[in-house]
């Protein structure tokens, strides 16, 4: 339960300090899906840097250069990698047919072990689940919509990525896992954030003159490419692992290593969401009858954050 969020700025409508002051703002309601670390990702005169420290979004001073125009961020909250060991946060570099990119993730992933001997990747000193993605991408030698729709059927866990490549590109791989995305044509901006209340809580609290937004609506299976001039490019990948309904039969006759080790990341994933529940004061035992009710863990968290558990 991390968070992304970020700005495309293509027209450069805003002023470098109010590009700062934006991601402040945003990134710290970002906070409420994880304070355990935070990153950005952003370009300036063709080179692609990263920023990030295991600290809450609010202790961090952000300062991204004047011609910064699309600045990708990541609020963690840990799954799997110690957060004080910064090389496990996000956004993550890799490299594709010798040019640069920074990928960041919502979601948890469960087979990057057995990716990593399946597919021959090297080891690595990264801890995180995610960085199997960045390996993915490396190992296809380039970074576009066909190798971003390889990463994505390969993976198997809740996801969804943003990835910033040298060119200022911004590609938003769209899994189960949640993502808003507004558009704002009278002055050429995009913001974003995992979930459409955090936006628009922070939006709230920078009361912008830029008009009303229209929402880019992403479906699970949808890839989109943001230029940095504002064009949109569409693909998508099979999504069809989302939907099987036999995924997680409890009468699955044998139960196979890969098996195991999805239910242990999902017990993991389901731990996390009771500690979340319990501090906004409920019970683990009323998650659990959400359960029962037939509500997915995703939609259970959706509803701690825009406070609807029970209406």
């Amino acid at each position: 339960m991390c968070c992304l969020f970020g700005i495309v700025d293509h027209q450069s409508y805003f002023s470098v300090k109010k590009k700062n002051h934006i991601l402040s703002v945003l990134s710290a309601e970002c906070e409420e899906r994880g304070t355990d670390a935070t990153g950005i990702a952003y370009c300036s005169h063709d080179h692609l840097s990263i920023y990030k420290r295991p600290l809450e979004a609010h202790r961090l001073r952000f300062r991204i250069p004047e011609d910064s125009q699309v600045i990708m961020g990541h609020t963690r909250m840990t799954t799997q990698g110690r957060a004080s060991r910064n090389r496990n946060n996000h956004p993550f570099f890799g490299e594709a047919g010798g040019e640069l990119f920074a990928l960041a993730h919502n979601g948890v992933l469960w087979n990057d072990d057995i990716l990593r001997r399946s597919k021959h990747l090297p080891k690595t000193k990264i801890e995180t689940d995610s960085y199997i993605a960045v390996q993915l991408i490396e190992q296809k030698n380039t970074l576009g919509l066909s190798s971003l729709k390889y990463m994505a059927e390969q993976v198997e866990g809740s996801f969804t990525f943003t990835v910033l490549d040298e060119r200022e590109n911004l590609y938003f791989v769209k899994g189960d896992s949640p993502m808003c995305l507004y558009y704002y044509p009278r002055c050429g901006v995009y913001l974003y954030a995992s979930t459409e209340a955090i936006l628009n809580r922070a939006l709230g609290r920078l009361n912008l003159p830029i008009g009303k937004p229209e929402r880019i609506m992403l479906d699970c299976g949808d890839i989109l490419k943001l230029t940095h001039s504002g064009r949109r490019e569409m693909a998508s990948f099979d999504a069809s692992s989302f939907l099987n309904p036999w995924d997680n039969c409890s009468l699955w006759p044998v139960q196979t290593a890969r098996s195991k080790h999805k239910r242990s990341a999902e017990q993991a994933y389901l731990e996390e969401l009771k500690s979340v529940a319990a501090c906004y004061g409920y019970s683990p035992a009323s998650v659990d009858r959400l359960l029962e009710s037939g509500f997915s863990t995703d939609e259970i968290e959706e509803f701690l954050y825009e406070g609807t558990m029970y209406q």
